[in-house]
Order: C-alpha cells, then sequence, then structure tokens
C-alpha cells in the first residue's frame, strides 16, 4: 500500500479529535482573555486618570499659614478721583507715612478679580512701605468696593486709564511730591503696569510683582496645568483637561472678560517703557510662568527694566520654607522699598 503522509495534527497518541480539540479550546481562552483586557481596560484607565488624585486627596500637602498685615493695623484716609474720560467716579485709600515731606508715592495696580480694601497681601506691601517713608495710594478696583463701573466688562487698557486717574489725584495730593510717583502692579496689574508707564505723564518708575509677560491665554494654560496637578492629575493629563477646561472658561464661564483681555500682547509696551522698572518673579510660581516671562523681558534688551526672581517663592513672593512665615518675603519688600526710594 502506498504510504500516505498525514497531516501532523493527527500526529497524536491521542488522536486527531483530541488535538483539534484541544487547539479549540486554547482558542477559546485567548479570545476570553482578550475579552478580560477589554473589560479590564476602561477600570485601568480609570485607575491611571483617578488614582493619582484620589492619593493627593486621601494624603493632601502640608497647609503653610503666613503673617499678613490687616486693615485695622494701618492708618488711612478717604480719597475721591475721577476717570474723565471713562466718566467713571473713584474711591481708594491713601496710606501717608510719617516722613520728612514731601515723600514719593506709589500707585496700586489690582490683581485679577474684585479688589477688597482688607486684603492681607497688597496690605503687606502697603504698610512695610507707609512705615519707610513711601506714601501709597490703594484704589478700590471699578466695581469693587467704593468705585463704580465694572472690571468685567473692561479692557487692560480701560483699566489702566482708572490707574492714569489715580496717579493724578496722588500728584494733586499735598505733601506728596509730584516728581516720585510710580505705580506698583500686583500679579495681573503686571500686564497693566507697561500701559500705565507709556499712557501717565512724567511718572517715575514701574514696580511689576509676579507679573507676567505673555499673553492671558498663554498664563490661564499655564495655571490651569498647575491647578489640575495640584489636584494630582499626571502631566499629559493634566495638559488635556486644561486644554478642554481653558476652552470653557473663556468662551462660556467668563466669555465677556475673555474677550476683552485674553489676547492681550504686554511686550511692545514693555519694549516702550522708559522709566526705572523693576519686575520680580518667584522661582515656585504656578501662576505666572516665570522662566518663559522673563525670556521675553530679557529678549527686548531693554536697559530700564531690572528683572529678580526670588528662589523658592511662589505667587505672592512668600517665604520660603524654613525661613521665615511673611506672605511677602522681607528682602523682596526691602528691595522694593529701595528701589524706589532710590
Amino acid at each position: 500500500m502506498l504510504y500516505r503522509s498525514v497531516p501532523k495534527r493527527y500526529l497524536s497518541p491521542f488522536g486527531g479529535r483530541a488535538v483539534d480539540n484541544a487547539m479549540t479550546r486554547g482558542s477559546r481562552r485567548t479570545n476570553r482573555q482578550r475579552i478580560s483586557a477589554r473589560k479590564l481596560l476602561p477600570g485601568a484607565t480609570l485607575l491611571l486618570v483617578f488614582g493619582p488624585v484620589l492619593v493627593a486627596q486621601v494624603m493632601p500637602a502640608e497647609t503653610r499659614h503666613f503673617e499678613r498685615v490687616s486693615l485695622d493695623e494701618t492708618n488711612y484716609t478717604e480719597i475721591r478721583f475721577r476717570n474723565e474720560s471713562h466718566n467713571l467716579d473713584l474711591a481708594g485709600m491713601l496710606f501717608m507715612p510719617d516722613a520728612e515731606l514731601p515723600v514719593p508715592a506709589a500707585v496700586v495696580i489690582h490683581g485679577s478679580g474684585t479688589s477688597a480694601r482688607n486684603n492681607g497681601w497688597y496690605l503687606t506691601l502697603v504698610k512695610y512701605l507707609q512705615d519707610r517713608g513711601v506714601a501709597v495710594l490703594l484704589p478700590d478696583k471699578r466695581g469693587s468696593e467704593k468705585s463704580a463701573g465694572d472690571w468685567r466688562s473692561a479692557s487692560f487698557q480701560d483699566l489702566a486709564m482708572d490707574t492714569v486717574a489715580a496717579v493724578e489725584a496722588a500728584r494733586s495730593t499735598a505733601d506728596i511730591d509730584p516728581a516720585r510717583i510710580g505705580v506698583i502692579g500686583m500679579s495681573q496689574g503686571g500686564w497693566i503696569a507697561p500701559i500705565v508707564a507709556t499712557e501717565a505723564d512724567d511718572l517715575n518708575f514701574v514696580v511689576s510683582m509676579v507679573g507676567s509677560a505673555v499673553t492671558p491665554v498663554e498664563q490661564l494654560q499655564f495655571e490651569e496645568v498647575h491647578n489640575l496637578r495640584q489636584f494630582g492629575f499626571l502631566p499629559g493629563i493634566a495638559h488635556g483637561i486644561a486644554a478642554m477646561s481653558t476652552q470653557y472658561i473663556r468662551h462660556i464661564k467668563q466669555k465677556t472678560f475673555w474677550s476683552q483681555i485674553g489676547d492681550f500682547d504686554p511686550m511692545p509696551y514693555w519694549q516702550r517703557v522708559d522709566v526705572d522698572t523693576l519686575v520680580l518673579f518667584g522661582s515656585e510660581d504656578t501662576n505666572t510662568p516665570t522662566q518663559a516671562s522673563v525670556a521675553l523681558l530679557e529678549g527686548i534688551s531693554n536697559q530700564h527694566i531690572e528683572i529678580e526672581t526670588y528662589q523658592g517663592s511662589g505667587h505672592a513672593l512668600e517665604s520660603p520654607e524654613g525661613l521665615g512665615s511673611s506672605i511677602i518675603r522681607e528682602d523682596a519688600l526691602s528691595r522694593i522699598s529701595d528701589f524706589i526710594q532710590r
């Protein structure tokens, strides 16, 4: 009888059917494994996304408590002035020092949101300067406290004109040296400060404290990513969520406000600043992109601008851990005071 080749699957002591059944069972196990893997994938994804968040919430970082000045620790007089170009009545507090007259003066430019007179961050700076011979005008931001208007529908140019009106009010105040008046932009006020420098007459100095040199849209993305990172999200996931959340903020939640300021570029104004300027940043700032801002300001090579970055401090320029508990670190306060009186 002629030899007939036999397929390998039949060459088994258990017979062909047993091998076929074994292969079928193996295929079924593989399919079940694939199905199980598909079932596990959503859970694994959720664990990857929210696992670090849960850990961060269960084991939150220790909250630091900072010392700051309260309103009842200060002495001030009420001041009222007017932005004639916008037909707007404005108000604020004037902190006069007990010093040899006439004295230099600084007008504070508020950060984002509604201003409050009892804000300890501002008052800590104000009292430090007042105690060292500098008058400070702390305005009520338009739409806040005793000032008319609404900052939510105002552009940075509008808010700059409010500050110009405050500068003129300080200039007309007895015992203030009209030749030694400048502005201090705090946080968002750092975008407004260079506009004021190009609009106000005879401004003596500009200070920008943790103000951004990037556009507001770029800063919002930076800030949202860091907010999500602090909440516990991993870097790539935080960037993805921030891309969506910033769109919601800009186009739905605060549409009117962001349509006014979103694409503002401060660099053309910084290029035109021709008065002594001090710009301060914190190396650990999670609101303002310090490295990007420093690079932009250094890139324009404006000889009037001095830049300092304080290591270990965040957006408030607070004392670094282990080196005090002031809401604004002593060396930064001293630097601002010396700069103004220089």
